[in-house]
């Protein structure tokens, strides 16, 4: 059995809303108070940003934006990009001495709320909010500050 590969340090957040800002928020299984978009590292260095984030919707909603799908022309690239420390609680999956994390952000309009299908593993609970109540509930201080830019970016 071979041992699992580093985390790569670089990542997306991606904001999935509806037209009327409502924004869906997935519950951590490994963090129960912990409320958030969908994230996810890119599994290889040289992955494009936009394949991580079509990936990992799909890995973490069942929402498929990915090439060719109806919602493709609907993930976008919000250009904009983060970089904070890695929680101690999570650096043991990163090689050792990889404190932060690039952080880039994208946003997926879906015409409505759709019910998610949920990677049990990862996620336990999901919601629907306007996305003022969305940006207050979630853990993550950049996860909030992107949520809080939807309406300038929903355009």
């Amino acid at each position: 059995m071979s041992e699992r590969p580093w985390k790569i340090p670089e990542s997306v957040l991606v904001v999935i809303h509806t037209p009327a800002l409502e924004v869906l928020l997935i519950q951590r299984a490994d963090a129960e108070d912990f409320w958030q978009s969908v994230t996810g590292s890119k599994d290889e260095v040289d992955e494009p940003l936009a394949l991580t984030a079509a990936r990992e919707v799909a890995e973490e909603t069942g929402i498929d934006c990915r090439a060719g799908s109806a919602l493709a022309c609907s993930l976008r690239d919000w250009r904009l990009q983060n970089v904070y420390e890695i929680y101690p609680r999570w650096r043991s999956r990163y090689a050792p001495g990889v404190t932060h994390n690039t952080e880039h952000l994208f946003g997926l309009c879906v015409p409505e709320p759709v019910t998610p299908r949920l990677e049990p593993r990862e996620h336990t609970a999901w919601r629907w909010l306007p996305y003022r109540e969305a940006a207050d509930a979630c853990f993550s201080p950049s996860n909030a500050e992107a949520i809080l830019l939807l309406p300038e970016f929903a355009q």
